[in-house]
Formats: C-alpha cells, sequence, structure tokens
C-alpha cells in the first residue's frame, strides 16, 4: 500500500508542472538584433510565454542556464517574406512546363504547399504573405491546417486566388483555345468593375485575408507581357474599395510602369515586382505610402536555371528584359526614401533559398539594417502586424532565428540559418 501511495504521488509530481513551467521558454542570445531600434544588443535573456515575448532583458549570472543557449550566436525576429507562392505548387520549381500545375489533383497539390511550408520555416521565415495560387482556395486550406498545429510551417496570410483577365497573367494559358480551364482555376477571372467587386467579396468571403491583382503581364505566363496593362483602373479600385469595406486591403502585381502608377491610384497597399518602376512612380510610391515589394534576386536564377533547363524561350526573354532595369528601380526607390518589404517569389526557385536575396538588396543601395528591417518590422507594418511579427518587443510571437555569424557585417550571414523557434516552440 504504501508502495502504490508514493508511485502515485511520484507520478502526480511528474505531470504536476505549473503552467508557467509548462509554457514558457527562455533564451540566451549572444548578440540581438532589434530591427525596430536599429541596433543590436549583447548578451540578452529572451524569455516567451504561451507563445509571445514576455520580457528582454540583460542576461544575469544568476539566471542560470537557459533552455536555448543562443549566446554563441546573432539572434533576430523570425524573418517575413510578403512574395511567396507555397500553398498549391502554382509554379513548379525546375518545370518549364506552363501547365505543370493543371496536372496534379488537388490533394497532391496540397502536399507540395505542406513539403514547401516546412522547408521555408526551417529557412528561417517565420512568417509569410502567399500571394496567389492557380487552384483557388489552396491556400486558405494550408494556412488553416498551419494554424490548426496538423502541419509545419510558417505563419500564412493568403489571397485565396488572383483578381485577373481572362487569359491573363494570374491564369493557365497554355492550353489550346478550345479545352476550357476548371473553375476552380478561374476563380477571380473578371471583365469589368463590377465582376471585380464580386469576386474580391467572394475570395474575402471564403477566407483570404486580402486580395491581389494581376495589374499586368507576366513575365512567367505565355502570351502575356511584363509592361501592358491588364486590369483596368476602375477594376482595381472597385476590388480594393471593396477589400477596404471589408477591413482588408489589396496588393498589385505590376510590371509595367503605367500599371504601378495605376495600381497605386486605384489603393493598392503593396505593388509587387515594379520592374518598370520609372521616376513618376517612386514619387507617387512615397506620396501614397505605398510599399514596393521588389524581388530582385530570382531574376539571377531564372536566367541560369531557366537557360539550362531550356524554359520557353519566351520567359528567358521577358525575364532578360525585365531584371536589371528593375534593380536600378530599386536603388532608385532605396536613395529616394520609398517603403520597401522583402518579397521573393519564392517558388520561382526552389523553397528555402530566399535568404540569398539579402546580399541583393545590400548590392543595390540598402544597408544591412535595412535589409533587416524589410524582412522584420517593415514587413511588419506592410502587413498591418506591427508590434505582433517581426518584433522584439513583449507581447509579440515568440519567433527568433540564431545564425553564426553577424549579418550586419556580411548579411549572406542569413543564407544560413542554424536555429528557429517559432511563437515558442523550438522548430530546430
Amino acid at each position: 500500500m504504501k508502495t502504490s501511495k508514493r508511485l502515485l504521488t511520484l507520478t502526480a509530481s511528474l505531470f504536476a508542472v505549473t503552467p508557467a513551467s509548462a509554457q514558457s521558454l527562455d533564451i540566451r542570445a549572444g548578440r540581438l538584433i532589434n530591427p525596430a531600434a536599429a541596433r543590436a544588443l549583447t548578451d540578452q535573456r529572451i524569455r516567451i510565454v504561451d507563445g509571445r515575448i514576455a520580457s528582454v532583458v540583460p542576461w544575469r549570472l544568476a539566471d542560470g542556464t537557459a533552455a536555448v543557449d543562443w549566446s554563441d550566436y546573432t539572434v533576430l525576429p523570425g524573418l517575413i517574406d510578403l512574395h511567396t507562392h507555397l500553398a498549391d505548387g502554382a509554379i513548379e520549381t525546375n518545370s518549364s512546363d506552363p501547365a505543370e500545375p493543371l496536372k496534379h489533383s488537388e490533394a497532391a497539390t496540397i502536399l507540395k504547399g505542406v513539403a514547401a511550408a516546412r522547408t521555408e520555416l526551417r529557412s528561417g521565415f517565420t512568417t509569410v504573405r502567399d500571394v496567389g495560387v492557380y487552384r483557388g482556395l489552396t491556400d486558405v486550406a494550408l494556412r488553416d491546417a498551419i494554424n490548426a498545429g496538423q502541419v509545419e510551417g510558417p505563419r500564412m496570410f493568403v489571397a485565396g486566388g488572383y483578381i485577373t483577365t481572362p487569359g491573363g497573367g494570374g491564369e493557365i494559358d497554355a492550353l489550346a483555345p478550345d479545352i476550357p480551364l476548371p473553375e476552380t482555376f478561374r476563380i477571380g477571372e473578371v471583365r469589368n468593375a463590377s465582376e471585380a467587386r464580386d469576386r474580391a467579396r467572394y475570395l474575402l468571403d471564403h477566407g483570404a485575408d486580402f486580395i491581389k491583382l494581376i495589374a499586368t503581364g507576366a513575365v512567367l505566363a505565355l502570351g502575356s507581357e511584363p509592361g501592358a496593362l491588364e486590369l483596368s483602373p476602375e477594376e482595381m479600385k472597385a476590388a480594393c474599395d471593396e477589400a477596404k469595406l471589408r477591413g482588408s486591403y489589396c496588393i498589385a502585381h505590376a510590371h509595367g510602369a503605367e500599371g504601378i502608377k495605376a495600381a497605386i491610384r486605384a489603393g493598392a497597399g503593396t505593388i509587387e515586382h515594379a520592374s518598370y518602376l520609372d521616376a513618376e512612380g517612386v514619387a507617387l510610391a512615397k506620396a501614397h505610402g505605398v510599399w514596393l515589394d521588389m524581388d530582385i534576386y530570382n531574376g539571377d536564377y531564372i536566367n541560369d536555371i531557366g537557360t539550362k533547363q531550356r524554359w520557353p524561350a519566351e520567359y528567358l526573354r521577358k525575364n532578360i528584359e525585365t531584371t536589371d532595369v528593375q534593380r536600378r528601380g530599386f536603388a532608385a526607390a532605396v536613395k529616394a526614401g520609398v517603403k520597401l518589404t522583402f518579397g521573393t517569389d519564392a517558388g520561382v526557385y526552389p523553397y528555402g533559398l530566399g535568404a540569398r536575396q539579402f546580399a541583393y538588396m545590400v548590392r543595390y543601395g540598402m544597408t544591412p539594417m535595412q535589409a533587416i528591417q524589410s524582412a522584420t518590422s517593415e514587413a511588419a507594418r506592410a502587413l498591418g502586424k506591427s508590434g505582433e511579427v517581426g518584433s522584439i518587443a513583449p507581447g509579440a510571437y515568440g519567433d527568433f532565428i540564431a545564425v553564426r555569424d553577424d549579418p550586419l557585417k556580411d548579411v549572406a550571414a542569413l543564407e544560413h540559418v542554424d536555429g528557429v523557434i517559432k511563437q515558442g516552440t523550438i522548430v530546430r
């Protein structure tokens, strides 16, 4: 009997863990970058409770041993990529077939997204904005599975689909004219302003966090020229007005100079790509407080791999035409003080390589701190989540990464992430 009581007492003590100890995590950071304050701290103690930051204070000898000892590392808030395509295998890396997304079932497509999400998180991106899928609403399903803890991946904000013209840059235009696309691939197709408003309403009602406009043609779409305006200003404004009424916002895929300006005037909050950005576009973006989300890394990847693997000549031609001019526009925007965020078009290149863009951003005018801010505090502002993500402030999500070298000296250090914590849970 005594033995039984002792056993019960021991068993109870093993499971009677206090809520604080069960849900708290202490990290010792040798160097801690605070993007919001644009400075670095040394030897800090980060306490995360219930998935959120409780405190950040200097480490004391009396604190003992941390659960996560990153005293030999530089620690940053988890990174944010505002332009990814994780959810439905929308762009098949290393595939030269423009019709590739049509060749997989919905279940197989979602499973591809699960693998992409895991890779992205483990590369240091704890939050992403997934900016459109060909097969409608697969991104909503992936986001919800991650939020439910069923799938390992970054925190996702999703578009649900594309608002696009028939046969435009947001549709697969690789089939014979008499072969119709399935309805799920045409979820955001519009022909006038009334339909644009209706489709925006539909997407938001079915779980989208924001609306993605395909304002101009695309590089990786057949028969679609990046400089050409596709959606009308009236269609874009109708969709943006509807999003605003619903407490949301629009972003716009816009390569061409006129498309960039039309999207800004229509009310888009961020402009994606902005390849042919001109001086008027720079001034307009600054005046309206719009963010430019420019993917200045992946042009090199497309040219290299696409040439080796014989991607469609049209893709390669448009990529060459947009790559250098986009980088010049990026440099002009940095110089003018336009708001810039970190967006890579993940999915064009293999998932997990997004941090390669940091070095390009520094090469074309940013300081290492500015590049880091673009993927943390500035990206959080663009999401409307300032103080929740990309931050080390108390109350923010407990998202952190660790790298061996100092990215303020060489920003390429972010390409080699040694540790990831998302919402107080150790990922790697």
